[in-house]
């Protein structure tokens, strides 16, 4: 079914508005006399969480929770308190409530884990939550467990000697007894803004992690390059499927992970439990001038798959366009979309490009239902049916801030783009526009989405 609302995670950090962070719920009915706007917004008892990722409770990725199982409760993990809410959206989904809360000080002492990035929900029920870093803000890999039922905090997922340099999303395949999780930032470096000083220094991470999901152990870890940042993870949908792709934030590259069928180097094909990595996509950087480096690198906020399978779309924060790549049996995606919402890269902005391997000129400024679009693509999501892809513009409120200084003015939009889901295409949404620059205490920044129904993140 279309989707009739949608959950946006909501922050006032780095925004000089001393307001908490909020869920807003927008309403996606066409038919109502609402469309397009908030109708509710539950704010959270704290200051300065950053919410940014909403991962769903055990109904939709636990195989014991049963047929009859709903989406009722979203966890909300805070990037920069290391506090956890649940969230009740099943007994009124268009009036959530918090029917939970931990404190940060539990995820100390219990993980010595903090800086909480993505939640998901593991087959046996539990919810798994990656982390960034330690109480201090350095650097660290890992997951914090909650249990499915009473969501209190258990502990660590891994051993304490398996704990990886830095994390930030995982994704994971039960049929293949796998979990993949990606490199981070190091967040008290991070929280500072960006810094190309930092470049070559160890701040940006650059593993890709592959997990035994059953043993909860490590079993093989991939170097994709210096200041790459692998940061976002997308299994295909497909159950069966033994096959991924990773963002690198930094250098824009793609990368695809899979299991091969057969060993290669060996004359017998045989059956491997060792997975591979290949880059599939590299969007290259631009020459600029006016800008905080001479070459500014695409970077890739986020990544989605299509649920059959069949389009991968990538969000490029910095130059501002959102792709479409159809996912090909030869395991190299095709460019067959590609639309501008923002970014640094406009025409008439402060930076002007010298030299563009893709363009030929600089794009121009979005304005949609009167309102210009600051900032550049970051959080997708995409309906079932896979013909409306939706997107916010706000990453990381301390690089919004440094990046994007009118977004921090104006606002975050959420913006509609119409899919061909036939030969490929992007079309922005004119009649489609959420603007957060008019919240009742001033603008604010929006992050993740999520759909109740279902969406293509569950």
């Amino acid at each position: 079914p279309r989707e009739e609302v949608a959950y946006v995670t909501c922050t006032y950090r780095s925004t000089c508005i001393e307001q908490p962070d909020f869920l807003a719920t927008v309403d996606l009915n066409p038919r109502s006399p609402h469309y397009g706007q908030v109708i509710h917004r539950l704010p959270m008892p704290n200051l300065k969480d950053e919410l940014m990722n909403a991962g769903w409770g055990p109904a939709c990725g636990c195989s014991e929770s049963g047929a009859a199982a709903k989406r009722s409760r979203l966890v909300l993990p805070g990037l920069i308190s290391s506090r956890i809410y649940v969230v009740d959206v099943g007994s009124q989904c268009r009036a959530p409530r918090i029917c939970k809360m931990i404190e940060p000080v539990d995820v100390f002492w219990k993980c010595n884990k903090g800086h909480l990035a993505v939640a998901r929900a593991l087959p046996n029920g539990d919810i798994l939550i990656a982390n960034m870093g330690d109480p201090a803000g350095n650097s660290k890999g890992g997951f914090v467990v909650l249990d499915g039922e009473t969501f209190e905090l258990k502990g660590n997922w891994e051993s304490e000697c398996e704990v990886p340099p830095s994390g930030h999303d995982f994704w994971y395949k039960a049929r293949h007894n796998v979990l993949v999780s990606s490199a981070g930032l190091v967040p008290k470096v991070a929280g500072r803004g960006f810094n190309p000083d930092d470049l070559k220094k160890g701040v940006f991470g650059r593993r890709l992690n592959v997990w035994n999901l059953s043993c909860r152990s490590l079993t093989q870890c991939f170097d994709l390059g210096e200041d790459s940042l692998p940061q976002t993870v997308r299994f295909l949908h497909n159950p069966d499927a033994a096959e991924g792709y990773v963002g690198c934030a930094l250098s824009g590259a793609i990368f695809r992970f899979f299991k091969p069928c057969e060993a290669t180097a060996l004359a017998v094909p045989v059956q491997s439990d060792n997975w591979a990595v290949e880059e599939v996509i590299c969007i290259p950087a631009k020459d600029v001038s006016g800008w905080i480096m001479p070459k500014m690198p695409a970077f890739i906020a986020d990544l989605i798959i299509s649920p059959d399978d069949r389009f991968l779309y990538v969000s490029n924060w910095l130059h501002g366009d959102i792709r479409q790549y159809e996912l090909c049996r030869n395991g190299k995606p095709r460019l067959v979309g590609q639309v501008f919402v923002g970014g640094s890269i406009l025409r008439g902005g402060p930076v002007t490009v010298c030299r563009d391997e893709e363009l030929k000129c600089q794009p121009e400024p979005l304005v949609v239902k009167c309102k210009r679009v600051y900032g550049g693509p970051a959080w997708l999501q995409l309906s079932l049916d896979g013909k409306r892809l939706y997107v916010t513009n706000s990453f990381y409120s301390t690089w919004d801030r440094q990046f994007y200084p009118s977004l921090i003015r104006e606002g975050s939009v959420m913006l509609q783009l119409d899919v061909d889901t036939d030969k490929g295409g992007l079309a922005v949404n004119k009649n489609f526009l959420v603007d957060f620059g008019k919240e009742p205490h001033g603008p604010c920044l929006a992050h993740e989405i999520r759909f109740r129904g279902g969406d293509a993140k569950s």
